[in-house]
């Protein structure tokens, strides 16, 4: 058994991407994810890269993304050694 992750790691641009997609200004997609305009803006410029659970799942469900769908995650680099 796996425990739960302690964070997640985010990638900013395709948040913001998938924003700007859905025609959501950053301040309204902050609100309804109950998360500061801030810390979303952080998120976004790559500042900041690492989301608790609850958090990436209120920023996940208020863009409408599918449990599933790994999108606004952090793609990692093979490891070519």
């Amino acid at each position: 058994m796996t425990a739960p992750r302690a964070t997640y790691e985010v990638d900013g641009a395709a948040i913001r991407r998938l924003r700007m997609a859905r025609g959501i200004q950053i301040a309204d997609l902050a609100r309804t994810a109950r998360i500061t305009r801030s810390y979303l803006t952080r998120l976004e410029t790559g500042v900041r890269r690492q989301m608790r659970p609850p958090t990436y799942l209120a920023l996940r469900t208020a863009l409408g993304i599918d449990a599933n769908d790994t999108q606004l995650l952090a793609q990692r680099e093979p490891n070519t050694e």
